[in-house]
Protein backbone atom coordinates (compact mmCIF):
# COMPACT_ATOMS: atom_id res chain seq x y z
CA UNK A 1 0.00 0.00 0.00
CA UNK A 2 1.61 3.57 -0.74
CA UNK A 3 1.62 5.64 1.89
CA UNK A 4 -0.86 7.81 3.44
CA UNK A 5 -0.36 11.26 3.01
CA UNK A 6 -3.29 14.41 4.51
CA UNK A 7 -5.10 16.93 2.74
CA UNK A 8 -6.80 19.10 4.97
CA UNK A 9 -9.62 21.68 4.57
CA UNK A 10 -10.24 23.91 7.59
CA UNK A 11 -12.46 27.18 8.37
CA UNK A 12 -15.51 25.87 5.69
CA UNK A 13 -18.40 27.83 6.70
CA UNK A 14 -21.76 27.31 5.33
CA UNK A 15 -25.46 28.48 6.48
CA UNK A 16 -27.57 26.01 7.58
CA UNK A 17 -30.23 25.20 9.60
CA UNK A 18 -29.55 22.26 11.80
CA UNK A 19 -30.43 21.87 15.27
CA UNK A 20 -32.94 20.26 18.07
CA UNK A 21 -34.96 23.74 18.58
CA UNK A 22 -37.15 24.69 16.45
CA UNK A 23 -35.73 28.47 16.51
CA UNK A 24 -32.48 26.66 15.22
CA UNK A 25 -34.53 25.07 12.01
CA UNK A 26 -36.69 28.63 11.70
CA UNK A 27 -33.46 31.22 11.62
CA UNK A 28 -30.32 29.21 10.99
CA UNK A 29 -27.00 30.03 11.47
CA UNK A 30 -23.12 29.37 10.48
CA UNK A 31 -21.52 26.29 10.70
CA UNK A 32 -17.71 25.82 10.37
CA UNK A 33 -16.70 22.49 9.19
CA UNK A 34 -12.83 21.19 9.10
CA UNK A 35 -11.77 18.50 7.55
CA UNK A 36 -8.73 16.46 7.10
CA UNK A 37 -8.47 13.08 4.31
CA UNK A 38 -5.54 10.36 4.46
CA UNK A 39 -4.53 9.16 1.00
CA UNK A 40 -1.82 8.70 -0.99
CA UNK A 41 -0.54 12.13 -2.77
CA UNK A 42 2.22 10.09 -4.91
CA UNK A 43 0.84 9.54 -7.87
CA UNK A 44 -0.54 13.37 -8.14
CA UNK A 45 2.86 14.53 -7.06
CA UNK A 46 4.33 12.57 -9.70
CA UNK A 47 1.89 13.58 -12.60
CA UNK A 48 1.55 16.91 -11.03
CA UNK A 49 -2.09 16.14 -12.51
CA UNK A 50 -5.48 17.32 -10.35
CA UNK A 51 -7.23 14.35 -11.46
CA UNK A 52 -5.15 11.97 -9.59
CA UNK A 53 -5.78 13.76 -6.47
CA UNK A 54 -8.86 15.00 -4.59
CA UNK A 55 -10.14 18.19 -6.11
CA UNK A 56 -10.70 19.87 -2.46
CA UNK A 57 -12.63 22.73 -4.36
CA UNK A 58 -15.00 20.46 -5.66
CA UNK A 59 -14.98 18.47 -2.00
CA UNK A 60 -16.00 22.06 -0.36
CA UNK A 61 -19.13 22.48 -2.91
CA UNK A 62 -20.17 19.03 -1.50
CA UNK A 63 -19.50 19.72 1.67
CA UNK A 64 -21.48 23.14 1.54
CA UNK A 65 -24.25 21.39 -0.17
CA UNK A 66 -24.59 18.85 2.46
CA UNK A 67 -24.56 21.97 5.47
CA UNK A 68 -27.06 24.09 3.36
CA UNK A 69 -29.15 20.96 2.64
CA UNK A 70 -31.63 19.07 4.26
CA UNK A 71 -31.55 19.96 8.68
CA UNK A 72 -30.86 17.47 11.11
CA UNK A 73 -30.97 17.78 14.45
CA UNK A 74 -27.53 16.65 15.60
CA UNK A 75 -24.10 17.82 14.19
CA UNK A 76 -23.06 14.12 15.02
CA UNK A 77 -25.10 13.52 12.07
CA UNK A 78 -24.04 16.04 9.52
CA UNK A 79 -20.69 15.05 10.08
CA UNK A 80 -21.60 11.72 9.49
CA UNK A 81 -23.29 12.95 6.54
CA UNK A 82 -19.98 15.04 5.70
CA UNK A 83 -17.74 12.37 6.29
CA UNK A 84 -19.71 9.86 3.99
CA UNK A 85 -19.34 12.32 0.76
CA UNK A 86 -15.36 12.70 1.49
CA UNK A 87 -15.67 8.79 1.50
CA UNK A 88 -16.98 9.25 -1.84
CA UNK A 89 -13.40 9.12 -3.51
CA UNK A 90 -12.07 5.84 -3.24
CA UNK A 91 -8.74 6.96 -2.78
CA UNK A 92 -9.73 8.56 0.63
CA UNK A 93 -8.79 6.28 2.42
CA UNK A 94 -9.85 7.71 6.43
CA UNK A 95 -11.24 10.89 6.86
CA UNK A 96 -11.51 13.48 10.07
CA UNK A 97 -14.60 15.75 10.06
CA UNK A 98 -15.26 18.67 12.46
CA UNK A 99 -18.41 20.30 12.59
CA UNK A 100 -18.37 23.39 14.51
CA UNK A 101 -21.39 25.16 15.96
CA UNK A 102 -20.33 28.61 17.57
CA UNK A 103 -23.86 29.88 17.75
CA UNK A 104 -25.17 26.86 19.62
CA UNK A 105 -28.12 27.72 22.34
CA UNK A 106 -26.17 27.81 25.15
CA UNK A 107 -27.14 30.37 28.04
CA UNK A 108 -23.49 30.74 29.27
CA UNK A 109 -20.57 32.39 27.43
CA UNK A 110 -18.33 29.81 25.28
CA UNK A 111 -16.09 30.51 22.42
CA UNK A 112 -17.37 26.98 20.65
CA UNK A 113 -19.46 23.85 20.39
CA UNK A 114 -17.69 20.93 17.79
CA UNK A 115 -18.20 17.33 17.22
CA UNK A 116 -15.41 15.19 15.50
CA UNK A 117 -15.85 12.12 13.54
CA UNK A 118 -13.25 9.65 12.16
CA UNK A 119 -14.60 7.45 9.49
CA UNK A 120 -12.35 4.97 7.20
CA UNK A 121 -12.58 2.01 4.52
CA UNK A 122 -13.14 -1.44 5.84
CA UNK A 123 -10.07 -3.37 4.79
CA UNK A 124 -10.97 -5.48 1.75
CA UNK A 125 -10.15 -8.71 3.83
CA UNK A 126 -12.62 -7.95 6.37
CA UNK A 127 -15.59 -7.00 3.58
CA UNK A 128 -14.77 -10.49 1.78
CA UNK A 129 -15.50 -12.12 5.33
CA UNK A 130 -18.56 -10.07 6.38
CA UNK A 131 -20.12 -10.10 2.23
Amino acid sequence: MDSLDQIALTGLTVFGRHGVYDHERENGQEFTVDLQLSLSLEQAAATDDVRDTVHYGELAEKVAAVVAGEPVDLIETLASRIADVALEDQRVQFVTVTVHKPHAPIPLTFTDVAVSVHRGRRPAALEDITA
